[in-house]
């Protein structure tokens, strides 16, 4: 269980060995997206004051000034800062920069920048390593690391190893968003689970998986329940029937937020039912029992959702 729980590892200084190269810093050495250089590692810079003294961060300075977190990212830390440049920002919709900045949007904006940090000093050949690393904002960032170099999200580093005083900045190419709705939210605003969110409602669940967490859900889709022996649903949601109900909907959830690399190193997970689930990757498809899954890392303000074909019986 802690296996399953405990996603993001410890963050440890490792060193390559002569003739290495992590891919995180093979794709930096490709891009020259950017012209600022790392800093030595004795320098007196602390994260703020080298994002001014680069001056391709002009944007991100001044929200983390309208946020109040100047202080917090000149502290000891140490930190991990995914820093969005200029030409970052002006990729989001128009008006959006301006909004954030406004100080009845100080919370949101804190939430997006804490969600660009983690603690402790995680060097590139440490990040290459992980498949997920959790932010001071809460929600874990996705790392996925291939010969064309290192994704965060769906954001590409494009300089690595930026050495402060007080931490290390990695530079990105597009500005990360915290997901903002719960899991039952998340369900809710899709066409695909409208059974699902029926049979959370029947089983009085709704407020347990809008609360905090975090929770992995296998949604099956509602092509999944239709799947199922006719009468099945009908039966499932009927008031008698909602102690079955909450077995089955327990059995599709587990404790932590465990993303699809994580979980495809696993071969059983302990669900909130007490139950255990199965789990094996074959042909690069990931089996929960008998479902595949077929959309992965779905991210929610209170865990994560990956869809699933079947719907899993305890």
């Amino acid at each position: 269980m802690k296996k399953l729980i405990c996603l993001v590892a410890m963050f440890s200084t490792s060193s390559l060995s002569a003739g290495e190269q992590c891919p995180l810093a093979a794709a930096a050495a490709h891009q020259k997206a950017t012209t600022l250089v790392a800093a030595p590692a004795d320098t007196t810079d602390d994260i703020v004051d080298t994002a001014v003294a680069a001056g391709q961060f002009k944007t991100l300075v001044a929200a983390v000034e309208a946020a109040g977190l100047v202080d917090t990212l000149k502290s000891d830390g140490p930190f991990t800062v995914f820093a969005p440049t200029d030409a970052a920002f002006a990729k989001l919709p128009s008006g959006t920069v301006e909004a954030l900045l406004k100080p009845e949007n100080r919370k949101k904006l804190q939430n997006i920048l804490t969600y660009h940090v983690v603690s402790g000093k995680v060097m590139a050949a440490d990040a290459a390593k992980l498949n997920s690393a959790k932010t001071v904002e809460g929600q874990p960032l996705v790392i996925k690391a291939s010969d064309s170099g290192v994704m965060i999200n769906k954001s590409k580093v494009v300089k690595a190893d930026i050495v402060t005083s007080n931490g290390v900045i990695h530079v990105i190419d597009s500005v990360l968003m915290p997901a903002d709705k719960d899991i039952v939210a998340t369900a809710a605003g899709s066409k695909n689970f409208s059974t699902l969110v029926a049979a959370v409602k029947a089983a009085g669940l709704v407020e347990t998986l809008q609360g905090e967490g975090p929770f992995t859900v296998f949604a099956p889709t509602d092509e999944a329940f239709a799947a199922l022996p006719e009468g099945t649903i009908a039966s499932l949601l009927k008031p008698e029937n909602k102690g079955k109900l909450v077995s089955i909907l327990t059995y599709h959830v587990v404790p932590g937020a465990v993303l699809a690399a994580d979980a495809a190193k696993l071969s059983t997970a302990k669900t909130v039912n007490g139950e255990k689930l199965s789990i094996k990757t074959a042909d690069g498809k990931v089996m929960i029992d008998d479902a595949t899954v077929t959309a992965a890392d779905i991210m929610t303000s209170n865990g994560v959702v990956h869809v699933i074909d079947h719907v899993l019986m305890p």
